[in-house]
Order: structure tokens, then C-alpha cells, then sequence
């Protein structure tokens, strides 16, 4: 946003609503921060005056005045004299970008849908603070725990209670993020030559985990639909694998959620078949409209071994991931984990065990994906009302079928255009999908309505043509989620 743009009263007065009042200028103070921090207030934004806010408030305009000098004192906010006071990041506007995920000139100035991760929530670094002030009692020890803190295992396991799995703390194992806790479940249970089932579409990092081991994939089918639970059966039936890795709470890509009845259905066809299923619960906690979800899959399947992740709940920064299997395989889980690591870092666990005792999600976070989401679905229907897709009631993006097989092309020509996307093919274990593309919602509102306009744009182009001219070398993609 323009660094002129001014944030009037009354929507300041909206966005902060529910600021603490004990006292009222440092609740103030620290509700902008976190709008600042999450991106619901862009950096450069222009806050309105002293008297016009504590009229929206109900405050004096010397409360307000306090507020905006606690800002100034912590750098957050910047005074001009004679011109208002401006929100700022402390350590300024620019974003570090790897280079194995951004790694073209230019890339750094691009609309970045490619990658279904938000940034960080503002409370993340008085999270940070308050574990870094735990850290004295853990430097005595050596560090390393392959299982996790004790503390937070049984954060986790208290998770699961609360979702209807009783679970005991010795049966969670913390990772370094949700695809470590994948390659270490596909060490622990399979193998050269065994067959492994996988959903496609799927997250292709997590299938590639399972392909690493040498295991010869069989596909099961993901509609537009959702899960055809017959054609699944079929496939298990006849092939038998030893594991089948399955997201059925929003699944990445298509945002389906599986229901109780289909669970216990797809449950018995896996005990029928001998397999183990693994289950992705990456985007459980992003259930965008308030309904309640089904219970965890394992709930049907007392051999389920399932996968978490802070990254999509929290940020994708806070590289920890974890597994909740039967007591039976933890010993087999142990001995597969530390041929590669001993442990996750101390610091984030700490951080991780302190937001969740807050609960799944941080507050305000999947009201911001709900509108980031309703945002991007609307400007898909002005711009592209050719386009289909399904309205998700939670994850992170939304799986947009396109009129003909042209997906691949149209990524070339909107990157040439300044925006990264992800073909669908790239989710296809065994090809195909071409007529597909994944567009998150994970930008703020306003990239991401520009975003679409670039896209209808390339489209127009692409579509228009046979898509075998546009762009130039593929890029080499790195799909973080």
C-alpha cells in the first residue's frame, strides 16, 4: 500500500475492537502493533488523529496520545511533524527471500501465490520473548530430545483429548515440521519395492518423502468432488499397500474435508486392505466458518499414524511438525528419527507449548484468512467466471479448474506478469491435472485482488493461443505447503 494511504477512525476503531483497557493506551498500543504485525494494517499506513480515534473510542485524545507515543518509543510507528503519525515494522519493510523458492531476477518484486503459508501473526514475537525468558532452566542439560519436551507433548496430546482421541503424551514425537514427521514415518514403514498409496492431487513434498524409500506408488483418486470411496476401496483391494498417506481435513489441494461417515468408511476399506494409514492434519485447525469439525481420523483407525504441523496454524517459520501413533509403533518411530536428527530446537518448542495452551489458532488469525479467502474466491468469479472451483470451508487456497488443459502455460505467462503460481500437475503423483491451478489466499486483500487482475490478464493471452510460445524455461519449484 501507498505510504500516504490514511486508516480512518472508524475503521481503526473496528479492527482494534476488544483491545485491552488495563490500562487503556498500552491496549491500544499493542493492538496496532499486532494489526501491523499480520498485515491487516500495511506498513506506511497513515493513523488517523489523536481526537478523531478517541472519539471512535470512547477514550480521551490524550490516551490516544499516549498510545501513539508507546508506539513511537518501540518502533513501531514514526511521527512527522506536521503530517500524523505512520505504522512501521521495527525492522523495516523488506523480506528476506530464499533463493531456492524465489530464484529469478526480480522475483523479490512478485505477488508470491506459489507458496500457501501466511506470514507471521503479531503475537508470535512476544511468544518468542517469553520462551527466550525460559530458556536458563533448559542450559544445564544437553539438549537434545528426540521425543520433544515432555511440556509439549503433552500440549499436543492435550490437543487431541480435546478433539475427541484420548491420547497419552509418550505417544507424540516432535519434528522439525510436518514433512520430517512425513520422511520419518515412511523410514519407520516402508521401504524398496513396498507399495505406498497416495491421494492425487496431493502435497507433492510429502509424496516424494515416500517415493525417497524406494516404494512404487499407487494412486488414489481425489475428484473435484471429493473422495469416491468405491474407486478407493477398489484400488486398496487390489493392490494392498503398506501405507496410504491421506488429508482428509482440508485437503491440500482441493480443500475437501472429509466427513465422520466417510472417515469410518474409508477406515474399514484400509483395515480390509492391511493398511496403515497416514494421516496429514496439517490444516485441521483452519476451519474458516465456524463449523465443527469431524474427529480425527485415528478415532476410526486405531493403527493411524497422524501428522501435525504448527506452520499452517501459527507460521511457517516455526519449523516444528509432529506424530501421534499407537503406543505399539513409538519404539519403530524412535529408532527411524534418529538416523537423520536428535531433536527440534528447544526455543520453538517452548514458543509452540505457549501458543498452544491459547488454543489451536491465534486469535484473529482465521478471520483474516476468512477474509483473505472470500476476497480472493470474489475476484476469481469477476475477473475469471469461466473458471470452477469449490468454496473451501477452510486450509489455505483454492483448486480452480480451468476451461482447458492449459495450466502450465497460464504459470508461465502470470509469472512473466509478476505472480507465482503452481501448475496442476505439480500435484499429480503419476502427471496429468494440466487443467488445474492452485491460488492461495494466504496475501493480503489487496495483493490479492491485483494478483487476480494479472492472472485474468495472462489468461486472456493463454487462452488464446495453443499456450506452446508463452514463457520461457520452467521455473524449478521448490512447494513449501
Amino acid at each position: 500500500m501507498d505510504r500516504t494511504t490514511v486508516l480512518s477512525a472508524a475503521r481503526l476503531a473496528t479492527l482494534v475492537e476488544g483491545f485491552a483497557r488495563t490500562p487503556s493506551y498500552a491496549g491500544l498500543a499493542t493492538a496496532i502493533t499486532l494489526l501491523v504485525g499480520d498485515g491487516r494494517i500495511p506498513a506506511g499506513s497513515r493513523l488517523p488523529s489523536e481526537r478523531e480515534l478517541g472519539a471512535a473510542l470512547g477514550l480521551s485524545r490524550a490516551t490516544v496520545t499516549r498510545a501513539y507515543a508507546t508506539l513511537v518509543e518501540q518502533r513501531c510507528a514514526e511521527a512527522r511533524r506536521g503530517a500524523g503519525t505512520f505504522v512501521r515494522v521495527p525492522a523495516g519493510r523488506a523480506r528476506a527471500h530464499d533463493r531456492a523458492l524465489m530464484p529469478r531476477p526480480g522475483d523479490h518484486d512478485a505477488i508470491d501465490l506459489g507458496c500457501a503459508a501466511t506470514s507471521a501473526p503479531g503475537e508470535l514475537a512476544a511468544a518468542y520473548a517469553e520462551a527466550a525468558a525460559q530458556m536458563p532452566a533448559h542450559l544445564g542439560g544437553h539438549g537434545y530430545f528426540p521425543a520433544g519436551l515432555p511440556g509439549l507433548q503433552a500440549a499436543i496430546a492435550a490437543a487431541y483429548d480435546a478433539r475427541g482421541l484420548p491420547t497419552d503424551p509418550a505417544q507424540v514425537m516432535v519434528t522439525p515440521g510436518a514433512l520430517a514427521a512425513a520422511a520419518v514415518v515412511a523410514r519407520a514403514f516402508s521401504g524398496p519395492g513396498e507399495r505406498v498409496a497416495v491421494e492425487s492431487p496431493a502435497y507433492p513434498n510429502a509424496v516424494d518423502a515416500l517415493r525417497h524409500t524406494g516404494a512404487r506408488l499407487v494412486e488414489l483418486p481425489v475428484d473435484p468432488g471429493g473422495w469416491d470411496l468405491d474407486a478407493v476401496g477398489a484400488v486398496l483391494r487390489r493392490a494392498r499397500p503398506r501405507l496410504a498417506y491421506l488429508v482428509p481435513d482440508f485437503q491440500n489441494p482441493t480443500g475437501h474435508l472429509m466427513d465422520d461417515a466417510a472417515r469410518e468408511e474409508y477406515a474399514a476399506h484400509l483395515r480390509a486392505s492391511g493398511t496403515v494409514p497416514v494421516v496429514d492434519e496439517a490444516h485441521q485447525a483452519l476451519a474458516l466458518d465456524g463449523q465443527t469439525m469431524p474427529r480425527p481420523f485415528a478415532a476410526y483407525a486405531s493403527d493411524a499414524v497422524s501428522i501435525g504441523s504448527a506452520s499452517k496454524s501459527f507460521w511457517g517459520g516455526l519449523r516444528l511438525g509432529w506424530i501421534r501413533a499407537p503406543h505399539a509403533a513409538v519404539d519403530r518411530l524412535t529408532r527411524a528419527r534418529v538416523t537423520s536428527d536428535l531433536g527440534a530446537p528447544v526455543l520453538e518448542q517452548l514458543v509452540l507449548e505457549r501458543l498452544l495452551a491459547g488454543g489451536p489458532v491465534l486469535p484473529g488469525h482465521l478471520a483474516r484468512l476468512r477474509e483473505q479467502r472470500d476476497t480472493l474466491a470474489a475476484a476469481l468469479a469477476r475477473e475469471l467466471p469461466e473458471w470452477r472451483f469449490r468454496l473451501p470451508g477452510g486450509g489455505l487456497a483454492l483448486w480452480c479448474e480451468l476451461p482447458a488443459p492449459l495450466g502450465t502455460a497460464l504459470v508461465a505467462e502470470a509469472e512473466r506478469r509478476g505472480v507465482i503460481l503452481t501448475p496442476g500437475p505439480v500435484f499429480a503423483a503419476a502427471g496429468g491435472l494440466d487443467r488445474f491451478v492452485r491460488i492461495p489466499w494466504t496475501r493480503p486483500v489487496a495483493e490479492l485482488e491485483e494478483a487476480v487482475r494479472r492472472v485474468a490478464a495472462a489468461w486472456a493471452v493463454v487462452r488464446g493461443s495453443t499456450g506452446a510460445a508463452i514463457g520461457g524455461a520452467p521455473r524449478a519449484r521448490v512447494v513449501v505447503a
